[in-house]
């Protein structure tokens, strides 16, 4: 957490008359969103103003959230945005660790003058005027929490704060099922719930929200899954081709990795997708236990995230990108 100190400083930032942004990174996930919207809403009742701004457009089943269809999106109005963050007073940057992550916004963040305050849960994070980095809890939103309750506000937490927190947290946990999932996470999921948060309406707004093309595409990946190395490691893959066959939609892939860790005995798994417009491969790491995802990615695919649970991309083709995988799975004895 910020030291009091700290916090006292952030306190006298966060007054009306200073405009204040909210950076979350390059394609939003649920707890980007969800801790994103938190915050604003809890500005709000502080009676101070606060804009969303992402980088890129996010998920359809993220869209119900209070205030979601309010979020400036980047790469549709890019001057509105850029000029947003060159004059801001106050920029918090949610959910990311290095302004390499937020796509387009990096640079307007690196330019812009205003204190920049970092909420992250990701490892090793570059300098911010303010740092709150904790890598053990589970969800950028849960750490919002903690911020409120810092700043002596729990009492303000209303059923709009609710629902997007625990929405964040329970896609940053899984659902709950991550290891990194903790008593203090379920106590504060209890809170939300006090507050307005409805587990049944968040959890079918967001995870039962399928289209065809995703269960066809879905259909398709769990009927080629590939498991290597003895069991231990899942691979599953879609192409650009099969994404346009099936008319992919943005989220639509979203926790396909996560099927592969559900095989008994498989400690890892990885997803490779190549990128719909761009010649890359996106790739989603999950593993169980002791196996390092996220050092594996930063050491061999130029990305990173979390112990078990990490993205990476890859400039080689996809059948290229997957003997590659299985060559480093090797060299790490994995």
């Amino acid at each position: 957490m910020f030291t009091p100190a700290e916090l006292l400083e952030i306190n006298t930032l966060l007054t009306p008359e200073n405009k204040i942004v909210i950076l979350t990174h390059y394609n939003p996930d649920g707890d980007a969103i969800g801790s994103s919207l938190g915050l604003k809403h809890y500005l709000r009742a502080k009676g101070i103003q606060a804009e969303v701004i992402v980088p890129n457009d996010f998920p359809k089943f993220l869209k119900w959230m209070p205030e979601s269809k309010k979020v400036i999106i980047a790469e549709y109005k890019r001057k509105l945005a850029a000029d947003m963050v060159a004059a801001a007073d106050v920029i918090f940057c949610l959910d990311f660790n290095s302004p390499s992550r937020i796509g387009l916004l990096g640079d307007w963040l690196v330019k812009a003058q205003g204190k920049k305050i970092l909420i992250d849960h990701h490892q090793q994070p570059e300098p911010f005027d303010f740092v709150y980095s904790d890598t053990v809890i589970p969800a950028t939103s849960q750490m919002i929490y903690h911020f409120i309750e810092a700043m002596d506000d729990e009492k303000l937490v209303n059923q709009d704060m609710a629902e997007c927190m625990y929405t964040g947290i329970m896609t940053d946990t899984g659902g709950f099922r991550f290891r990194s999932t903790s008593a203090t996470t379920h106590r504060i999921i209890a809170n939300l719930i006090e507050k307005g948060a409805d587990p049944a309406m968040i959890t079918s707004n967001t995870w039962d929200t399928n289209t065809v093309s995703r269960l066809h595409l879905l259909a398709l990946v769990l009927g080629r899954i590939e498991v290597v190395n003895d069991g231990r490691v899942a691979i599953l893959s879609l192409t650009r081709n099969e994404l346009k066959e099936f008319g992919f939609q943005k989220g639509d892939t979203e926790g396909f990795v996560n099927y592969g860790l559900s095989i008994a005995g498989v400690k890892m798994s990885a997803f490779f997708m190549e990128d719909l417009y761009e010649d890359f491969i996106k790739i989603s790491f999950r593993s169980k236990d002791d196996v390092d995802v996220n050092q594996f990615s930063r050491k061999y695919f130029n990305g990173g995230g979390h112990i078990n649970a990490a993205g990476g991309k890859s400039n080689d083709s996809l059948p290229g990108t997957i003997e590659i995988f299985k060559a480093r799975l090797i060299e790490e004895d994995l």
